[in-house]
């Protein structure tokens, strides 16, 4: 059993990845379009051309992480060496200097590249920690549920006092604002790294006879068909999520006309986000996870739907449909996280290799390719709808962006649903799995 110390201990990591990931899926868009002055044609392409560097660093740094040998475990170790760097960089990348033209393009596309490698190189680690810390299916889903709350906690943070700390330290200066508001968030997670890395254990080790080379555990991980289910659904989820999230602010500055709503908007989303995420252990005690997460998926594409028809005056109404389609949705993110730890112990069973590291960082692979699809759609659909930065927009733009903002994400859940009904590891195949396992070791 992981003690409840412990399971907080472990989410206070994901609390630390989550203000910069929070951070960039809510506003990086909007700094980039309305403080830096870049084109969201440019961004969006931005966005997806750095996932290019992805498809390399990814798996190379769940290969790195498998082989790591130190007295701290595998994986452990990448929060205490990478915690300052990755907040030096957070810094950097909300810094506007004193550029012009191809220099500001040339700078963002930069740090945004630095931005990303280095979390990989942390949060790659970090989520195949959680793959390590138990063996008991239930407890997985228990942890992940830690981790996603205390994940949301980070989101709380970013939505709730962004813009309040851009407007106290700039003081009319909206670039100052944002590098210090930075400031003190990377400050915060780079705090909350190290207390996940004193605060956690290691307690599933690689066999002592492993010894492979990355191409021989790449075509371990390729053979793992229910891992590659579970790369599907997350492309096509966050590219849907990360949609709707990006556009959440533009929804709401102009659609909704309401600018001075956009925190408490975004708060209560990633508040009623916690709620999902703490929902979900109870949930998977009574229910398949399977059929669960399906039918979370199924309920959140007809929340955005029904948002289509939500008109800009019934402000009561969008609000409660955007923390619904949170609530739904989220719940289902652990389930999803929970799996990928049984996905290990199928590969392992199925091919006598055991690859953490790079099970989660394939996936973590196109959980960014999603990321990166759905900001990169958002800045494509603004630029397509001809949005103008800061200023009042067209009946046409408004139109677009409420269908951006909801029919297109509809499609992501939806498409996640129909491919996880290839999905076979329930508890019941998981636990034989696990004892087959410990009979050959």
């Amino acid at each position: 059993m992981v003690s409840v110390k412990e399971k907080i201990a472990y989410g206070l990591g994901d609390t630390a990845s989550n203000i910069i990931f929070q951070t960039v899926m809510m506003f990086l868009m909007l700094y980039y379009t309305d403080v830096v002055g870049l084109s969201p044609a440019v961004v969006g392409t931005m966005f997806l051309l750095v996932r290019v560097i992805d498809a390399v660093t990814d798996p190379l740094m769940g290969a790195i992480a498998d082989r790591t040998h130190t007295r701290w475990g595998h994986f452990r170790p990448y929060l205490l060496w990478l915690a300052l760097p990755f907040a030096i960089i957070s810094i950097l990348a909300f810094t506007t200097p004193d550029l012009t033209g191809t220099s500001k393009i040339v700078y963002a596309f930069t740090t945004y590249t630095l931005l990303m490698i280095t979390y990989t190189a942390i949060n790659i680690p970090y989520c195949a920690l959680g793959g390590v810390l138990t063996s008991d299916a239930k407890e997985r889903v228990t942890v992940q549920s830690y981790r996603f709350v205390f994940g949301m906690l980070g989101g709380v943070i970013v939505a709730a006092s962004t813009m309040p700390l851009v407007e106290y330290f700039g003081q009319g200066d909206t670039a100052k604002g944002y590098q210090m508001a930075m400031t003190a968030m990377s400050i915060l997670g780079f705090v909350l790294f190290l207390l996940c890395f004193v605060g956690t254990k290691e307690r599933i080790k690689q066999p002592k006879s492993q010894s492979q080379s990355m191409l021989n555990s790449a075509k371990s991980l390729w053979q793992n068909d229910q891992w590659r289910v579970l790369c599907l659904a997350a492309l096509f989820l966050l590219t849907g999520q990360v949609l709707r999230f990006t556009l959440a602010v533009y929804y709401v500055k102009y659609f909704l006309g309401r600018e001075d709503l956009i925190t408490l908007f975004m708060t209560l989303g990633v508040v009623a986000s916690m709620l999902g995420c703490a929902v979900a252990q109870p949930l998977a005690q009574r229910v398949c996870k399977i059929k669960a997460y399906i039918t979370l998926q199924v309920i959140a594409a007809v929340i955005c739907v029904f948002s289509f028809f939500i008109t800009s005056d019934q402000l009561a109404l969008a609000f409660a449909a955007f923390i619904l389609w949170k609530f739904f949705l989220d719940m289902g993110t652990p389930l999803l996280w929970a799996k990928m730890a049984d996905t290990i112990d199928y590969g392992h069973q199925k091919t006598g290799i055991r690859v953490t590291g790079m099970v989660y960082s394939g996936v973590i692979f196109f959980i960014k390719m999603g990321v990166a699809l759905g900001g990169a759609i958002a800045g494509w659909m603004l630029a397509f709808y001809d949005y103008q930065a800061d200023s009042v927009q067209t009946e046409a733009t408004k139109q677009g962006l409420l269908l951006s903002f909801t029919v297109l994400p509809a499609l992501g859940s939806i498409i996640a649903a129909f491919v996880m009904k290839w999905y076979m590891l329930d508890d019941k195949r998981v636990e034989d799995i696990q004892q087959q396992l410990s009979s050959t070791n």
